[in-house]
């Protein structure tokens, strides 16, 4: 292996590929800034679970002038959201009403939304990808952060810049590196993910099903049906140990329209295990490192908004550091602060929201063996069109929705 260092230097680099780095990325080369993004992967095929893109997001691409294209990419739309109590249905969102030009979510791959950002990225002359190439630590300059070192392959990179963004997911080796404090803020539940086959005059809407001990989320995806099994915190060594013959039957007795389908889950690799936690960062920056997305603020699953807040994130982070940028002077420690100062509490309030669900609803249920009765409020909505639209904005545009308000340099 060669102990060369190899010297790059930038205006901003990037270390994370995912949804806060490349849309972080690609504003910024829109913008006019020299920057370069770190994906510590050869691409972007890999199996995600977070597939889903809210109206939040495609707002934002259509005030990209990118809705078309982007929906032109194969995807599936979700107009409503209902919840199964037993054998009875209820509808209790409808992004029908959302004031946005697309009035639905979109269950697109990841990778596809990753490569459309990537493949938009680089039109721009000052935008770099670099695949295959992974952040592992910080370069300092006294006490300020100026640049990161990054592994490609046999070889170190070492990549100076004023500015550093760490969008490097909930493990961040960036945030850890900086000495960034973490708040762990708990969570009572995990998740178990497995795939169903579609058959032939299935619905085509997600829905949440709530049994006897058991919550069952299962989303369509065109030839399968993506599901998300709600477990105790730490439960599936014992779900392991009683067989997968007893989750086949906790799945029937649960899968409604699937149950009959349960058998293709053969064994337990055919399970994955996602562990449900949820923290947040004390302070998101440091003189020269700026954390987004995940590294800045872990999300449940609960409500599939993980994506939809990292890319908010960098449409704030762009929004403030760009201009600072393009005067080339480092971003002073109190503009990173403004990104937290704007996002914090979105992030704050979203998760206050899941820990409320997961906690209070979601583990209580799993932690009975009586099947519950529909709560009066989902009553309420199913019989209310009108009153669905709010569960809908909660999900679908989130709190305090962001707008992109850089330039595009090619536009003049």
């Amino acid at each position: 292996m060669s102990s060369a260092i190899r010297s790059l230097s930038t205006t901003c680099v990037v270390a994370g590929g995912g949804p806060a780095g490349m849309m972080a990325g690609f504003l910024l080369a829109r913008a006019g800034v020299d920057v370069i993004v770190c994906e510590k992967h050869k691409d972007f095929l890999r199996d995600f679970r977070g597939d889903t893109i809210h109206p939040s997001t495609l707002e934002l691409m259509w005030e990209l002038g990118l809705l078309d294209k982007f929906l032109a990419r194969a995807h599936q739309e979700v107009r409503e959201v209902t919840a199964e109590f037993g054998d009875a249905r209820f509808r209790v969102g409808d992004f029908t009403q959302l004031p946005t030009h697309a009035k639905f979510l979109a269950l697109m791959p990841q990778w596809d939304f990753l490569d459309f950002l990537a493949c938009e990225a680089r039109r721009y002359p000052k935008f770099r990808l670099l695949t295959e190439t992974e952040a592992v630590g910080l370069m300092r300059n006294a006490d300020r952060i100026c640049g990161i070192r990054a592994k490609a392959g046999g070889s170190n990179i070492a990549i100076a810049a004023p500015l550093v963004i760490a969008a490097d997911g909930r493990h961040s080796r960036m945030r850890e590196a900086a000495g960034l404090k973490v708040r762990d803020v708990g969570s009572a539940i995990d998740v178990l993910w497995l795939r169903l086959p579609v058959e032939k005059g299935d619905p085509t809407e997600p829905v949440g099903r709530f049994g006897a001990g058991q919550v069952l989320v299962m989303i369509y995806r065109g030839d399968y049906w993506q599901c998300a099994l709600v477990i105790p915190k730490g439960g599936l060594e014992e779900l392991q140990r009683a067989g997968i013959a007893a989750l086949q039957k906790r799945l029937r007795e649960i899968a409604g329209f699937a149950r009959d389908r349960v058998g293709t889950i053969e064994s337990f690799d055919d399970v994955s295990l996602l562990t449900v936690g949820i923290d947040r960062l004390e302070r998101w920056a440091t003189d020269g490192l700026l954390c987004i997305g995940d590294a800045a603020h872990a999300m449940s699953p609960v409500g599939g908004v993980g994506i939809n807040l990292a890319v908010q994130d960098a449409v704030a982070a762009a929004n403030i550091v760009a201009p600072i940028l393009l005067c080339g002077v480092a971003p002073p420690l109190g503009d990173l602060d403004r990104v937290q100062y704007r996002r914090e509490w979105p992030a704050r309030a979203t998760q206050a929201f899941q820990l409320f669900v997961q906690n209070r609803i979601l583990a209580l249920h799993v932690a009975r063996r009586i099947q519950p009765e529909p709560p009066a409020v989902v009553r309420v909505l199913d019989r209310v069109r009108w009153l669905r639209q709010f569960p809908a904005r909660f999900l679908g545009l989130g709190v305090r929705p962001e707008h992109v308000c850089t330039r595009d340099c090619l536009a003049g």
